[in-house]
């Protein structure tokens, strides 16, 4: 998938890195990339994250660090009364290599040079979430110093990697725009039925050219990637409600549950009701 270069010089301005927090009504579908790394963590909602060919579900307090030129998306549907929000901080190598070069930066380093597929940290402390949550508040060196306090504490954190592909991204206007306004429109509609045509439609192709753009693009074809939404989507079903598997198969858009548990256990390794109980246990 072709991701959209993002230009963050305008929002860091005269500071050295960024650190902001945000809210919005849903996490809207915008696949792209930047040069500088990037933590984030979801304070608020829930949703699909897609870091390089990684697909899952995220929730409150799902943090992340992204290697340099990562495409990345957090994405969800609107929820009535629900609100979503986020804590982002960037910062590029040149300026954390003056810290990282130290003998003291050793960790951090390291850390870095291993996030270049991104990690997921679930098991962060909640005192780092806190800290995290923070930084936008502070400023002057404060800010630089609590900065590298939660990247050494992350450090010593042992991270799940999540892509498996290593990405060069490509620029290519007319192409992002159309993936990301088909990949959107899949987050907001993966529980309901979504033809060929439909999509196709929404980017003026006719089907053959739409299913060559999407697998050259996405790497995967069209139909598989709409699984990969449905079974993360179906994965937060299974932990956080009673609900039956079945019942959770035709919310997250399968007509079949027999066709529900192959692609499941394909993608997952096992079987709804194992990952059901494995994960709960834990």
């Amino acid at each position: 998938m072709k991701a959209v270069l993002e230009d963050i010089t305008q929002r860091k301005g005269s500071d050295s890195f960024v650190a902001y927090s945000f809210e919005m009504p849903f996490f809207e579908f915008r696949w792209h990339y930047h040069p500088e790394y990037e933590l984030t963590l979801i304070t608020e909602g829930k949703g699909n994250r897609i870091v390089g060919d990684s697909h899952e579900g995220f929730a409150a307090g799902d943090l992340v660090l992204l290697g340099s030129g990562l495409p990345h998306t957090w994405a969800g549907k609107q929820q009535r009364n629900k609100k979503n929000s986020a804590v982002v901080i960037q910062f590029s190598e040149a300026f954390i290599s003056k810290f990282t070069a130290l003998p003291e930066g050793g960790a951090i380093r390291k850390m870095l040079e291993n996030a270049a597929k991104g990690f997921a940290f679930p098991n962060a402390p909640a005192l780092l979430r806190s800290n995290i949550e923070a930084l936008p508040e502070r400023e002057g060196i404060a800010k630089v110093i609590a900065l590298l306090e939660i990247l050494h504490t992350l450090s010593e954190e042992m991270g799940i990697p999540l892509s498996n592909l290593n990405y060069a991204p490509v620029g290519n206007v007319v192409n992002e725009n159309r993936i990301n306004k088909i990949c959107g429109y899949i987050q907001q509609h993966a529980d309901e039925q979504i033809t060929l045509e439909q999509v196709a439609g929404l980017v003026h192709l006719s089907k053959s050219a739409f299913c060559k753009l999407f697998k050259r693009m996405v790497k995967i074809n069209f139909s598989d990637y709409i699984n990969e939404i449905r079974i993360a989507n179906s994965c937060q079903l299974l932990l956080e409600s009673d609900k039956t598997v079945r019942e959770i198969a035709m919310q997250a858009g399968f007509e079949s549950l027999t066709y529900f548990n192959r692609v499941f256990l394909k993608k997952k390794g096992l079987t709804p009701m194992a990952f059901r109980k494995q994960f709960l246990l834990q």
